[in-house]
């Protein structure tokens, strides 16, 4: 009789601690050792030349299911994540936000059956309505979604609001992740672009302003030091934002900050001739190849503790469908994000165990699924990812498999390519079986 259900033999095994030559066993969906022993197997199979990492654990995700689903759904939308390489998710979707517990239980019945990949869900904080922290947090919510801007129809919170709820979240000791943009800051320039005229797709930089972000990031972070709460600033797109989120961290906060391979790897002038396909907020700040240098030199040195996609995507119609002013907010970013950041290793802005820590332990464990997710250590979910590390590949709109059909790094050069992907032991495809299960959040003590 077989000792476990699986065996990868011979992987060169990637954790952020260091690469191996190693055999993974598997029984149970578990990992069941990772080392020189190699037991037998129902099903063996022989990863030379290949590496061994886990799945990625993406935790900024809009699927807009239910709420906008001509735009995006589970079934699509994790069909991306499961063939990318991505086994976990956490999504919000901004269309039917999740603001109590009814509301929670709802979304969780509804997507039964519906996801490739394991799931958790946020809730969205609203100003004035933190009696709703306790109990969504002992529901079983990851985290709060908050901005400091009203953006895709979700209030803004101010800085008064925002300090009541980071008091609320540090009772709880829930977590928090804030989009940062000043509003006083982006209605004023709106203001004024309009009084002008301007229907350009320039507007979007004047609009969504670099000091409007450096702002709202400065005061987030300062209060969730002075309020004990937790929390991760969403999206950092440039290295000043990173700066003060770091200067607070120093003095104590407990601050974790996200970014995005768009702030990497786009660039700050697409706009001009990209317009709606560049709209996404905050815009790409990087103007020069040394802005990107540096960005990848805070992601290697943990001042950005991690990656997401901030999934967030339109078709193409859609994002035709509009001025600059009008059309929706948000880029797709399940297909290509793994991917892009094996390339950065690849090209030598990351180490592999960079990519490990980045998209997989880092963001797991700001969020509690550390270490079921995010690690291949004995007793965590069976998710990993094999990866043909020297395979050149084209990213292109044709192989886009989320609803978007479209990708902005269409025609984009990449090395590095995901070849077979575990969830809990069982390898998973766009075309198989939505096998993806709930997580509840660290928080909770009661059954959804």
């Amino acid at each position: 009789m077989p000792e476990v259900d699986l065996l990868i033999s011979g992987a060169a095994v990637v954790t952020p601690h260091g690469t191996r030559r190693a055999h993974v066993a598997v029984d149970g969906g578990r990992i069941r050792s990772v080392g020189p022993d190699r037991p037998s197997a129902a099903t063996t199979v022989d990863a030379s030349g290949l590496l061994l990492l886990p799945g990625g654990v993406d935790t900024h995700v809009h699927l807009m299911d239910p709420g906008s689903t001509e735009r995006e759904d589970f079934p699509t939308g994790t069909a991306a994540a499961a063939t990318a390489g991505v086994t976990t998710i956490v999504e919000h979707s901004h269309g039917q936000p999740v603001r109590t517990v009814d509301d929670l239980r709802a979304k969780i019945d509804y997507l039964g059956g519906r996801s490739h990949v394991d799931f958790g869900l946020a809730a969205h904080a609203w100003p004035g309505h933190t009696d709703a922290v306790g109990p969504l947090w002992a529901a079983g919510v990851s985290f709060f979604k908050l901005f400091t801007c009203t953006t895709h129809g979700v209030p803004g919170h101010d800085a008064a609001a925002l300090k009541a709820h980071l008091q609320a979240s540090a009772q709880a000791d829930a977590v928090t992740l804030m989009h940062c943009e000043d509003e006083s800051l982006t209605s004023a320039a709106e203001q004024v672009l309009r009084a002008q005229g301007r229907e350009d797709n320039g507007i979007l930089l004047d609009w969504r302003e670099r000091d409007a972000e450096l702002v709202a990031a400065a005061v987030a972070a300062l209060l969730v030091r002075r309020t004990g709460a937790r929390a991760t600033v969403a999206h950092v797109s440039n290295p000043e934002v990173a700066e003060y989120v770091t200067a607070e961290r120093h003095r104590g906060a407990r601050l974790a900050a996200e970014s995005c391979p768009q702030y990497f790897l786009l660039r700050e002038d697409e706009v001009h001739e990209h317009g709606p396909l560049r709209k996404f907020t905050p815009p790409a700040r990087a103007r020069v190849d040394d802005d990107e240098r540096e960005m990848w030199r805070l992601l290697r040195a943990g001042t950005l503790t991690h990656m997401s996609s901030d999934h967030a995507p339109s078709t193409l119609e859609q994002k035709r469908a509009g001025d600059i002013w009008n059309v929706h907010f948000g880029l797709p970013g399940l297909d290509s994000t793994y991917a892009l950041l094996l390339d950065a290793a690849a090209r030598g802005h990351l180490s592999y165990e960079d990519v490990a820590r980045a998209y997989c332990e880092a963001p797991a464990r700001a969020y509690g699924l550390w270490p079921r997710k995010g690690s291949l250590l004995p007793g965590a979910d069976a998710d990993l990812v094999l990866v043909d590390a020297d395979a050149p590949r084209t990213l292109r709109n044709a192989d886009v498999l989320s609803k978007a059909g479209w990708t902005p790094y269409d025609g984009r050069e990449v090395t590095g390519r995901v070849v077979r992907t575990y969830l809990r032991g069982t390898s998973i495809a766009a075309d198989g079986p939505r096998s993806g299960a709930f997580l509840p959040g660290a928080g909770a003590v009661t059954s959804c």
